[in-house]
């Protein structure tokens, strides 16, 4: 236990001085999240690689052990496939988040890596064998165990990277998580488990110095899923050798913010016809804010609840079959009601002719989206671009568009003398330069807003124009190698 105390202050001072590093680093390179977007709460650029110091002060202590002849360092070497698994695995999905900040990455690509780690991890022992039912009989998986454990792995990991939305939000979270994890593994008597925790909660407490509201920088995709990774993979060791009636409950209910948020982002995209992992504004931070909660009041209630599922789960790890059945029970039925007083357990008949007319739009929207991709990488010229654009708009209801490109001092307009009185949006196309390309849509039927489903509509739709235009600077540029080559 010493040691793991050794290795929290080594992680927590670590953090502390690299984040402050890794922020400044950020600022020099424009590594910055500039906000361009209807779902984000800051309202000015903020550096997004913060995960690089939590990633570094986690491993720092670890490494430190490596090489020394101590009966804790030994555990190391006695359990060789742990330890590489949670060494080599975490690096590897620190790089996919890392890879995803600077240069973005699509789903199946993340999906891909994430499956691929976790794949690696059941090879070498992290496996979900058993699932508790506190009132019969234990879920034994057998063939099962596969899919569910890389399920639990890839899940856990997406979880903490949506739960990623205000300032300290996904930090705080992570280490009330943690630190069940460490009490449970304490209680058990796991020194290899203990030593992991007590590195991963010093690390994220250095980080929260300078990540709480207000935030000076955000830990990014190279953060959230790190602390997904960890978290899942330790709650597996810890969970699965313990009684099996309370197997994979105790990290369910531990985690159950994360998982809860989760699940309702997937039934609420699925609903209205929207991409599973696109982004909106209805996750449970953004509907406490919506109750009139300041971003630090918003953030403390989720802590709150984090660490009330913490102490419920670690009661479970001592409750009998019984007692553990009355607790689920009662658990359930106070989230239930919290939820409902948050909106998503409530719809009525008027509000589900809504929604599935939203999914019905929002299907035909995706379909358009498909068909102006298709033509978007017929283009080699930025007329062509332009007659691809201007067709979107109309799919919108939008009355007129305005495409501006900076890099290259042109600009197109169909506006059709819409007025002062029409409700405008512009979005930039590329971070860095939010002014420079851009598009503008105007609506003239009285709207005082754009939804969530139509801005989802317009960002893919400039994410396509940007790699376009990328496209064809760089064919221009090489035409202008080739051309003085040649003379």
């Amino acid at each position: 236990m010493r040691t793991a105390a050794v290795a929290f202050l080594a992680s927590t001072l670590i953090a502390a001085v690299l984040t402050p590093a890794v922020r400044n680093l950020a600022h020099r390179l424009g590594w910055l999240d500039h906000a361009l977007t209807s779902r984000k709460i800051h309202g000015k650029p903020i550096p997004r690689l913060g995960g690089i110091a939590i990633v570094a002060a986690f491993y720092a202590p670890l490494v430190a052990l490596l090489f020394v002849n101590s009966d804790v360092g030994s555990r190391f070497y006695a359990e060789p496939r742990a330890v590489f698994g949670l060494f080599a695995g975490g690096l590897a999905i620190a790089a996919l988040g890392l890879y995803d900040d600077l240069k973005g990455c699509g789903a199946r690509m993340k999906f891909a890596v994430q499956f691929s780690i976790a794949a690696g991890l059941y090879a070498l022992g992290f496996r979900i064998d058993t699932i508790a039912n506190p009132f019969g009989a234990p879920f034994h998986l057998g063939v099962l165990a596969v899919p569910f454990t890389l399920l639990w792995i890839a899940g856990v990991i997406n979880a903490m990277n949506l739960l990623d939305g205000l300032d300290g939000l996904a930090g705080g979270v992570a280490l009330a998580a943690v630190t069940t994890t460490f009490a449970i593994a304490a209680l058990r008597t796991q020194p290899l488990m203990i030593l992991f925790t007590a590195a991963l909660g010093g690390a994220i407490v250095g980080f929260l110095f300078y990540n709480f509201n207000p935030a000076s920088i955000f830990m990014g995709d190279s953060g959230s899923m790190f602390l997904g990774f960890v978290l899942a993979a330790t709650s597996i060791q810890t969970s699965q050798k313990s009684p099996t009636m309370v197997a994979m409950i105790v990290p369910i209910v531990a985690l159950g913010v994360p998982i809860a948020d989760t699940l309702l982002a997937m039934a609420r995209r699925a609903a209205r016809g929207a991409p599973l992992f696109s982004a909106d504004r209805g996750h449970i931070h953004h509907r406490l804010l919506d109750l009139g909660l300041t971003h630090r009041q918003t953030v403390l209630v989720l802590y709150g609840a984090s660490c009330i599922l913490g102490v419920a789960a670690l009661v479970l790890t001592t409750a009998n079959s019984h007692q553990a059945a009355l607790l689920l029970v009662a658990v359930s039925g106070v989230a239930f009601v919290a939820l409902r007083r948050l909106g998503f357990m409530r719809l009525s008949m008027t509000e589900a002719a809504a929604a599935l007319g939203q999914r019905r739009r929002n299907l035909k929207t995706r379909a358009a989206i498909r068909r102006v991709g298709e033509a978007l990488r017929r283009c080699d010229r930025l007329d062509d671009l332009w007659d691809a654009v201007r067709g979107f708009g109309p799919l919108l209801g939008a009355t007129g568009v305005d495409f501006h490109v900076g890099r290259a001092g042109v600009s197109w307009s169909s506006d059709p003398g819409s007025g002062p009185a029409a409700f405008r949006a512009r979005y930039g196309l590329l971070a860095e330069r939010p002014g420079d390309d851009h598009l503008e849509f105007a609506w003239t039927d009285g709207r005082t807003g754009v939804d969530r489903d139509t801005e989802i509509a317009i960002e893919l739709l400039c994410d396509q124009v940007s790699a376009v235009l990328d496209r064809i600077e760089e064919q221009a540029a090489t035409a202008r190698r080739v051309a003085n080559l040649r003379r």
